[in-house]
C-alpha cells in the first residue's frame, strides 16, 4: 500500500502561482512513477503530468506544458506540482497518484490521494 496526501491548494488570481505537494508513505516511493490529475466540475478526470521514477523524465498534458512543472523528491518521498500562469480553467480537484507503469491513464494508477481544491479566479 501506498497512501498519498496532496496539500497546497487555494484560491489564487489569474495569472497567479501554486505549488502542490504530495506526500507518499507506505511502500517503497522510489518504485512508483507518480502523476497529477484533476477534475473540474462537472468534467472527467483528466491527465495533467507525471515523473518517472528511475531518472525523473516528465510528461505533460498539453494544457500544462510551458506552465507546469512536475517535479519528485525521493529522499522526502514528496512530488511536487508548480503552476504558474494560472488560468480560471486551471480551477479543479488536483489528484496525485501512483503507478508502476509510465502511463498517462488514469485507471494505470494504483493508488490515489485525496485531492487539494485549487481555484483560479479571474
Amino acid at each position: 500500500q501506498v497512501q498519498l496526501v496532496e496539500s497546497g491548494g487555494g484560491l489564487v488570481q489569474a495569472g497567479g502561482s501554486l505549488r502542490l505537494s504530495c506526500a507518499a508513505s507506505g511502500r517503497t516511493f522510489n518504485n512508483y512513477n507518480m502523476g497529477w490529475f484533476r477534475q473540474a466540475p462537472g468534467k472527467e478526470r483528466e491527465f495533467v503530468a507525471a515523473v518517472r521514477w528511475r531518472d525523473g523524465s516528465t510528461y505533460y498534458a498539453g494544457s500544462a506544458k510551458g506552465r507546469f512543472t512536475i517535479s519528485r523528491d525521493n529522499a522526502k518521498n514528496t512530488v511536487y506540482l508548480q503552476m504558474n500562469s494560472l488560468k480560471p480553467e486551471d480551477t479543479a480537484v488536483y489528484y496525485c497518484a501512483a503507478t508502476v507503469l509510465l502511463t498517462t491513464r488514469e485507471y494505470d494508477y494504483d493508488y490515489w490521494g485525496q485531492g487539494t481544491q485549487v481555484t483560479v479566479s479571474s
